[in-house]
């Protein structure tokens, strides 16, 4: 074996070396990264309440169906998750021009990723021709090369405002 050979062996040797001993810190890293499973002193957050009722499958004798207590799991009661779900969101009367400025504009005001320019009756009349109910779903959710545009920091009835203001210049 020539000296050539002998380095290229020893360099092969320690890329395997390193591949293996990579490869075992990535596994434990992905094994340790599972989240703390250790119990803590917090309950577990649970929006509903539960109640769980046995009723025998055929009545064959006179078997008391067994009813168990309802436990309640969290302090929000189901009637006022449904009001408050209910309620709209109340908005300032500039809130689509104010989302429009700060979001909407970057892409709406060149006619960036095939948006429809901001004012341009002919680019927006084949999209509000698909109704404001459409056009409100894919601002907040993304449709085609627009990204959603709800998210944490803006809300579904904001974007909605937004698009309310972007049709009524079109219109």
């Amino acid at each position: 074996m020539t000296v050539k050979q002998a380095v290229i062996k020893k360099k092969s040797v320690v890329k395997l070396a390193l591949s293996g001993l990579s490869l075992s810190v990535l596994l434990t890293l992905s094994a340790c990264s599972g989240g703390d499973n250790a119990p803590t002193d917090e309950p577990a957050v649970v929006n509903e309440t539960e109640a769980v009722v046995v009723e025998p499958a055929a009545p064959a004798e006179a078997e008391p169906v067994v009813e168990v207590e309802t436990v309640e799991v969290s302090e929000v009661k189901a009637e006022e998750v449904s009001a408050a779900a209910a309620e709209p969101e109340v908005l300032a009367a500039d809130a689509g021009a104010a989302l429009y400025e700060k979001q909407c504009k970057v892409c709406h005001e060149k006619g960036l990723l095939a948006a429809p320019v901001f004012g341009n009756k002919e680019a927006w009349a084949p999209r509000i021709a698909k109704g404001i109910d459409t056009l409100h779903m894919h601002s907040a959710k993304g449709f085609n090369k627009m990204p959603a545009q709800a998210s944490a920091e803006v809300s579904e009835a904001q974007v909605h405002a937004a698009v309310d203001y972007m049709v009524a210049a079109a219109s």
